[in-house]
C-alpha cells in the first residue's frame, strides 16, 4: 500500500508518518518512511538544488527539478519496495507539485511533468492535513530554522493560503483518494483520525 502525506508547512506530517509507522509496525507489517523530494541519493541531492539556502528558480524550473527527484524515487525506492509487498509512507508526491507550483503553470505542462516521473503510480490514499497557513508556518518558525528556512517556508503567506486552496481543491475533486484531517487538533487527536482512515483503507484491501 502506498500512503502520502500532505499539507502545507508546519502541519505536522513527519510526527504523524513516524506515528503511523510505529502503529503499522506493531501490527506486523513492513513499513518503509520516505521523502519528497528525496528518498534516494540522487533525489536527495537534487532536494538540495531546490530547497537549499540559496535555491532560486522559476515554477517550472522547480517542477521540472522535482519531477527528476520524483521519477529516480520511484523508479528506485517506492516501486520496488511496493512490489514486495511494503507499506510506503511518503511525505509529499504529485500533489505537494499540484499545490505548490499549480497556480504558476498551465495545466497541461504541470500534468506532464507528473506523468513523466509517476507513470501509472498513484497513491492508494493520501492523508491531508490541513491547518491554517498563518499556524503553519508560525509552527515552522518555532523549529528555530531561522535563516535554513527553505525555499517555500520563506515564501509570505497569501502564497501559502494559495496553496491550502488548491490542496483542498485536490480533496474535493478526489474524495475517494484524499481523506483531509484536521491538523489544528493535538498531536493524538490527528494520530487517530489518520488510523481511523488507514484503518478503514487497510481492512478493503483484506490486509
Amino acid at each position: 500500500m502506498f500512503i502520502t502525506f500532505e499539507g502545507g508547512e508546519g502541519a505536522g506530517k513527519s510526527t504523524q508518518i513516524r506515528r503511523l509507522a510505529a502503529a503499522l509496525e506493531a501490527l506486523g507489517h513492513t513499513v518503509i518512511v520516505t521523502r519528497e523530494p528525496g528518498g534516494t541519493p540522487l533525489a536527495e541531492a537534487i532536494r538540495a538544488l531546490i530547497l537549499g539556502p540559496g535555491a532560486s528558480g522559476d515554477a517550472m524550473t522547480q517542477a521540472l527539478l522535482f519531477a527528476a527527484a520524483r521519477r529516480e524515487h520511484v523508479r528506485a525506492l517506492i516501486e520496488p519496495a511496493l512490489a514486495a509487498g511494503t507499506i510506503v509512507l511518503c511525505d509529499r508526491f504529485a500533489d505537494s507539485t499540484r499545490a505548490y507550483q499549480g497556480g504558476r503553470l498551465p495545466p497541461s505542462a504541470l500534468d506532464a511533468t507528473i506523468s513523466l516521473a509517476t507513470g501509472d503510480l498513484v497513491p492508494d490514499v493520501t492523508l491531508l492535513l490541513d491547518l491554517l497557513p498563518e499556524v503553519g508556518l508560525a509552527r515552522a518558525r518555532a523549529r528555530g530554522r531561522g535563516g535554513d528556512a527553505d525555499t517555500f517556508e520563506r515564501a509570505d503567506l497569501a502564497f501559502h493560503a494559495e496553496v491550502r486552496a488548491r490542496f483542498l481543491a485536490l480533496a474535493k475533486d478526489e474524495p475517494g483518494r484524499i481523506a483531509v484531517i484536521d491538523a489544528g487538533k493535538g498531536e493524538t487527536d490527528v494520530a487517530e483520525a489518520i488510523r481511523c482512515v488507514v484503518d478503514a483503507r487497510l481492512a478493503s484491501k483484506g490486509t
